[in-house]
């Protein structure tokens, strides 16, 4: 029995008004909650709901269609947890931004080739995912955004403007506010083992901005080369191109980056060592030892990309490899993974010798964060709000790796590669095709992920590299979660997806 309902009600934005909908809920073989499910879900993959549609109220739909409000509740729940569409208290409920069904022809590589990300490691956006959402996001690099310390960010903003004196939004010192600078000399120093003093850190937009400063600064000094991992976040190889460097791969092994395969005219160094993206290992001390001794014999840097160092689940981490050498490392740290990437927030420590023209840099771009941010963050550091917010992040992402290790050993012969540690792991598969066919698969399913070649990881694609996913198990929220491992172990299980 197809029934129709009234015209749905819509929000703004991207939902549109005056929409007629007709939803085919004849029981048939299932229950009628079951055929409400799946009309609504039709719905959606066709696009004949579009993403940011707000849906009549439980009540509403419930008259309309002739079923019970209890039957519609439980059909938005489930669809909730499915990810097709998203409940917000006072807000209703709306589509979700998922893939429709357009059929064949995506390509094979279903993401359309690799879009750099806005913040350090974690990589692309899939079409349509920038402001939307994305429940069953299994991409690498991303928090769980549900998590987000609202209550305590809204306290140290109040904090920060009350005891705001007025000079202090006037135009601010390019390197930095003076509160947030000491507050993150101190905390890295304590809890990354980094050599650190207020006057050495450099406040960024984020990691990406920071690198991109990095490198008009070493240009400006004379530096031509730069080497980054292989395989290695390709958005890093761009902006340093950008900058007039020219980059060269640096092969990455079971110890992390080879200091053998370096490039003798390279002038600069980006290393991931605490956790390498995306392989998953930790730089090994030898190899360490042997950079700082290039960088030292050369007259070279070292930039330290400590995205999630924070973030280690079988030990201890493993302390900045800065503290070698803080006359030739620069440190690179971010709350992008530990906060959010909206907050666009990172720091370098950096060499007496860089400090000034990286402050030239930043002023040559205006590039400056906000002062009341800055002066949020600071509180946030000082009062031990981050260390307590960090050590529950910690145990949340610890448990969940653990449930996606035990879940894949279930459809899998293959091991996870890499140390228990950071907002990703690796799942080698046989080849980049079938790379390709699970991610695709994945997509189309709703599941989001990301591969070795098919987002752009490897300097140079396609000379028989290994292929892997690159499975981030952060981002999706608490209630998602469950239905997440499900997607992917189905995925997974299917031989030719």
């Amino acid at each position: 029995m197809t029934r129709p309902t009234r015209p749905l009600e819509t929000g703004s934005g991207t939902a549109r008004s005056g929409l007629d909908l007709y939803l085919d809920v004849a029981p048939g073989t299932v229950g009628v909650g079951r055929a409400l499910e799946a009309a609504l879900r039709d719905a959606v993959r066709s696009g004949r709901l579009p993403a940011g549609t707000r849906l009549p109220g439980t009540r509403s739909l419930a008259a309309d269609v002739g079923v019970s409000r209890g039957t519609v509740v439980q059909a938005y729940t489930q669809l909730i947890a499915e990810g097709w569409l998203v409940g917000t208290p006072g807000s209703g409920t709306r589509v979700a931004d998922v893939p429709v069904d357009d059929g064949p022809g995506e390509g094979e590589g279903g993401l359309g080739g690799h879009v750099p990300g806005d913040d350090g490691p974690g990589g692309a956006a899939p079409p349509g995912a920038r402001g939307g959402t994305r429940t069953h996001d299994l991409r690498p690099g991303r928090p769980d955004l549900d998590a987000f310390p609202r209550t305590l960010w809204a306290a140290s903003v109040r904090r920060a403007v009350t005891g705001l004196a007025a000079g202090s939004l006037d135009y601010g010192e390019p390197a930095g506010v003076p509160a947030l600078r000491a507050a993150v000399a101190d905390y890295v120093a304590r809890a990354r083992g980094v050599r650190a003093r207020p006057e050495s850190v450099v406040v960024t937009a984020g990691f990406t901005q920071g690198l991109a400063l990095l490198g008009r600064a070493l240009r400006d000094l004379g530096v031509t080369g730069v080497a980054t991992e292989d395989p290695g976040f390709g958005r890093y190889r761009e902006l340093l191109r950008a900058a007039g460097l020219r980059t060269s791969r640096l092969p990455v092994g079971a110890h992390g980056a080879e200091p053998d395969g370096l490039d003798p005219d390279a002038g600069l160094v980006v290393l991931t060592p605490g956790h390498q993206h995306p392989m998953g290992v930790v730089l090994a001390p030898a190899h360490r030892t042997a950079f700082v001794a290039w960088a030292r014999r050369s007259g070279g840097y070292v930039i330290e990309d400590d995205y999630d160092g924070e973030f280690r689940y079988d030990q201890q981490p493993v302390g900045a490899m800065q503290a070698l050498a803080p006359d030739r490392v620069v440190y690179a740290g971010t709350v992008s993974k530990s906060l959010a990437p909206g907050m666009r927030i990172g720091w370098l420590v950096v060499p007496p010798d860089l400090t000034g023209p990286l402050v030239d840099a930043v002023e040559d771009t205006g590039a400056a964060v906000p002062v009341i941010d800055q002066l949020a963050l600071a509180d946030l550091l000082a009062r031990g709000d981050y260390d307590r917010h960090i050590r529950r992040r910690r145990t949340a992402y610890r448990r969940r790796r653990t449930e996606l290790a035990e879940r894949l050993a279930g459809v899998t012969a293959t091991p996870l590669a890499g140390i228990s540690a950071g907002l990703h792991a690796l799942l080698p598969v046989d080849d980049a095709a079938r790379e390709r066919r699970l991610i695709t698969a994945g997509r189309r399913a709703g599941l989001h992920m990301q591969g070795l070649h098919t987002d752009g990881y490897w300097h140079d694609p396609g000379r028989g590299q290994p292929a892997a996913l690159i499975i981030g198990y952060a981002a999706p929220p608490a209630h998602a979660w469950s239905r997440s491992l499900d997607l992917l172990a189905e995925i997974l299980a299917t031989p030719n997806p």
